[in-house]
């Protein structure tokens, strides 16, 4: 495909990120940013887990200055499914080829398997004004020449999607559970916030957890991280993943390649019963978040999972003075241990106007029954009322 030329920039298309230099693609926000940092996207691409024979082709958009210097990009994949991206469009896609038409392939920007918001048309912040729109005019032009059905963004950030809504978007609301830190100093200054109920749920949780005096916890994180652990954590990826999706999406030698490339953003969470592992949580870390991604066990212990997940995520923001924990996709379940439900966001372009008629209708009922849950979820939290 040949460029596509504006004035005074360069719009290209490159079909891997080991075209694209690492530093000028972490200006646009990988140091901020985990899963959009070019150490993360290029594991996924030469790991063989983001492939085009994984449904991950790559055609990650560039904005380029006259100079050459990278303004603005967005991770852009052809998708020949829609497995691992946690906003499901498997209706549309049913509805769309029950009508006669072709779903697939279609274009997605976003974070292969990774339902966490962050930004997804990066822009350096000595960008033109206009880099954003540019963009998203060359995900737009993309989707057009290759003739793809739809162009979806998935979880970019609330001001990208009013964004995307005023540029002719569909715009889709989701949500997810996140906890809050209100300066607290120390966890117990957490569940003071709680109610009394609540407070004495998570403190019988975490007493249960290490019940058994065989478990030892162990947080690791940077040089610390060796092989051996992500042997480990493997074995309990591939069980839960298994059980999850069919099969799982990363393979082995992503972890290792992060764990090379970007040591400081991951906190490894892991469990040992009598010197040997037996259960971990993954994190990355971000500026002011801790993100949890996965977690795995090869044997059952009462409570481990959220001691594991959910409270050792807490105690570790709370360490490092971090703003959130964000922990992943679904969970109403995490209300009762401090999360607190939260919009996450997409857009969606629909290149069929009938077809988009009716998926706008669609949105416009969901995003107001979205607002309803939240609102629901929200007036029954586990804070002291006045306090959530």
């Amino acid at each position: 495909m040949g460029d596509i030329e504006q004035p005074a920039i360069t719009i290209r298309v490159a079909a891997s990120l080991a075209d694209v230099d690492a530093v000028q693609w972490d200006a646009l926000g990988g140091d901020k940013h985990p899963f959009v940092r070019h150490a993360f996207l290029l594991a996924a691409e030469q790991s063989g887990s983001a492939t085009p024979e994984t449904g991950w082709a790559a055609q990650h958009i560039l904005v380029e200055a006259p100079d050459g210097r990278l303004m603005g990009a967005a991770p852009l994949y052809l998708k020949s499914h829609s497995q691992g991206e946690y906003i499901f469009d498997h209706g549309w896609a049913d509805a769309f080829e029950r009508a006669g038409g072709q779903y697939f392939p279609k274009a997605l920007v976003g974070v292969p398997f990774t339902p966490v918001t962050g930004p997804r048309l990066l822009i350096h912040p000595d960008a033109p004004d206009d880099t954003r729109g540019n963009v998203l005019a060359g995900c737009l032009e993309v989707s057009r020449r290759i003739g793809v059905s739809s162009l979806h963004i998935n979880f970019l950030t609330e001001d990208e999607w009013e964004f995307c809504g005023q540029s002719g978007l569909l715009q889709r609301t989701s949500e997810q559970f996140h906890w809050l830190n209100k300066d607290y100093e120390t966890f117990d200054d957490f569940l003071n916030d709680l109610s009394s109920r609540k407070r004495k749920a998570i403190r019988k949780e975490r007493r249960g957890a290490l019940a058994n005096e065989e478990l030892e916890i162990e947080v690791i994180t940077g040089d610390d991280l060796r092989e051996e652990h992500w042997d480990a954590f493997f074995a309990f990826y591939t069980d839960t993943g298994a059980r999850k999706w069919g099969r799982p999406y990363l393979t082995r030698e992503f972890f290792s390649q992060i764990s090379e490339t970007m040591p400081e953003m991951i906190v490894l969470v892991m469990v040992k019963r009598a010197g040997h592992y037996i259960a971990g949580a993954l994190n990355l870390v971000g500026h002011d978040c801790l993100y949890g991604r996965y977690w795995g066990c090869i044997e059952d212990h009462p409570f481990l999972h959220f001691e594991v997940c959910y409270y050792q995520a807490i105690d570790y923001a709370i360490q490092h003075g971090l703003a959130r924990v964000e922990a992943g996709a679904q969970g109403p379940h995490k209300l009762a241990r401090g999360y607190l439900p939260t919009h996450t966001y997409s857009a969606h372009h629909i290149a069929n106007a009938g077809f988009r008629d009716a998926v706008e209708n669609y949105l416009d009922h969901e995003r107001r029954q979205i607002d309803q849950d939240i609102e629901y979820l929200e007036s029954h939290g586990p804070f002291k009322k006045g306090d959530n």
